[in-house]
């Protein structure tokens, strides 16, 4: 469940995988429907946003599993999940899927974003996500 809730959260909120992995529960903002990204690339703090689908799925998630320090832990105690595991994690799925096109974690980023921009969103309204 931690995989397909991460996946998820990567695709619906357009984050990088290192920002996915660096997510703690106190990051994640339910009521305002956005996520906080700490020192995202450049060092900056940003805001992206959170679908109430992907926070039903992330709220199961942390009931069943009652993550700690990290929102997705690693095999490493006190340690979040590497982008390494994630992105075989990813290669795992899409083989399972059968899906032949070549593709990575980075390719739901863009995913995201390719899907606002059909459903009529200005640019400008995700461009800093």
């Amino acid at each position: 469940m931690k995989h397909r809730v991460l996946l998820t959260l990567v695709y619906s909120s357009g984050l990088r995988v290192s920002e996915a992995v660096q997510l703690k529960l106190q990051d994640v903002d339910p009521e305002r429907g956005t996520i906080h990204i700490r020192q995202a690339k450049g060092r900056k703090d940003r805001y992206t946003l959170l679908s109430r689908t992907a926070y039903q799925l992330l709220e199961q998630y942390i009931r069943k599993e009652r993550p700690g320090k990290w929102l997705f832990p690693g095999g490493t105690e006190g340690r979040p999940l590497t982008t390494r595991s994630v992105q075989h994690v990813f290669e795992k799925a899409r083989q399972k899927a059968e899906i032949r096109k070549p593709a990575t974690v980075h390719t739901l980023r863009h995913s995201f974003a390719t899907h606002l921009l059909e459903a009529g969103t200005d640019i400008r309204y995700f461009k800093s996500c």
